[in-house]
């Protein structure tokens, strides 16, 4: 390791700083704490870091410097603050994560890369731009956390990782089962053994009245149409009855159109008005049935969009929330929920 520190001296102060950066990775490499103090590996580190500020190579300076100042009591005043000068440098070009983790025995993966090390706290260095954290535990819920990284910045999460449903109620029907066989084996014979409760069903998503509403919406806007529709094909029948009477009354040489405002209704100018009225009624009464189908048709469909969690039907977060959006970049519908 000395070897490589004089090499990598001799490189840096001729101003070469490849060859200066190859000469102390390799020492940095090299170290080993049985033949190495403290203090030597900390300036190994150190230097290599100084290299790398020299050849922009920011991050990977973050870290050497990062790891020679955890010793920084071991270090001359003078090394601390070339290094520390050398760690302000390089984190003005580069994102700085500190990431705690409860449980602290979590594997952790940043950009899908495994840290080795386990610890409740993280101080890694990135690259500006969008970066994903990852954790995971045996019996707890898989956590997920992306950032934006942003030169010069310091971000700070934190990811505690929930006991997993399945895990819970795995326990509590262990514990279950468990108080069961002993009730069993104590209280009564085997021939008189209870059968197991029934298992609760999870209720219906439309068991609620906003889903009773719909179905008596779908059920009414689909009776609405179809009589609308069925009375305004009649309308028309009737329509067509009342032009061929109209053509052959007209067709009689003694008729005229004066002569139907005051005929008797059963003359042949009586059935015309009959028609015509029949005709108006069944079409006015189509018409409104058609409408009134419709506007409840799109009531029906606006409720499928409206999140009813603000009268305490039901907690926002357990679904999935539709909701439409629009503005001056955006227009749709925004998804949100736990899925």
């Amino acid at each position: 390791m000395k070897d490589h520190v004089r090499r990598g001296q001799r490189a840096r102060n001729a101003g070469q700083w490849v060859e200066a950066h190859a000469a102390y990775k390799a020492a940095f490499d090299a170290a080993d704490p049985t033949t190495s103090t403290e203090r030597e590996r900390a300036e190994v580190a150190g230097e290599l870091g100084l290299c790398e500020v020299a050849l922009r190579r920011y991050r990977d300076a973050a870290e050497h410097l990062s790891r020679s100042l955890e010793q920084r009591e071991a270090l001359p005043d003078a090394l601390r603050r070339r290094f520390e000068a050398g760690q302000r440098e390089a984190a003005k070009h580069i994102a700085t994560l500190v990431l705690g983790i409860d449980p602290p025995d979590a594997e952790v993966f940043i950009d899908g890369e495994r840290i080795d090390q386990v610890a409740r706290t993280y101080t890694r260095f990135f690259e500006p731009g969008k970066h994903m954290v990852r954790a995971r535990a045996p019996g707890r819920e898989e956590a997920l956390h992306s950032f934006l990284g942003v030169a010069g910045a310091e971000h700070e999460i934190t990811m505690q990782l929930p006991r997993a449903a399945a895990s819970s109620a795995k326990e509590a029907s262990s514990a279950r089962e468990a108080s069961r066989a002993k009730e069993t084996a104590t209280a009564a014979p085997a021939s008189a053994r209870r059968l197991p409760a029934a298992r609760a069903q999870a209720p219906s998503p439309w068991a609620s009245w906003p889903g009773t509403l719909r179905i008596t919406g779908i059920a009414v806007t689909t009776a609405g149409v179809t009589v609308g529709t069925i009375l305004i094909v009649r309308a028309g029948k009737l329509d067509d009855d009342l032009s061929a009477r109209r053509d052959l009354l007209q067709a009689e040489p003694s008729s005229s159109a004066s002569m139907c405002w005051h005929a008797p209704r059963n003359s042949p100018c009586g059935e015309l008005a009959r028609l015509q009225d029949a005709r108006n009624t069944y079409g006015r009464a189509g018409l409104a049935a058609v409408i009134t189908g419709g506007v409840l048709g799109a009531m029906t469909a606006a409720s499928f969009l409206t999140d009813f969690s603000f009268l305490g039907v039901k907690p926002a977060g357990d679904r999935v929330n539709v909701s439409p959006v629009a503005n001056g970049s955006e227009l749709g519908a925004r998804i949100e929920g736990k899925w």
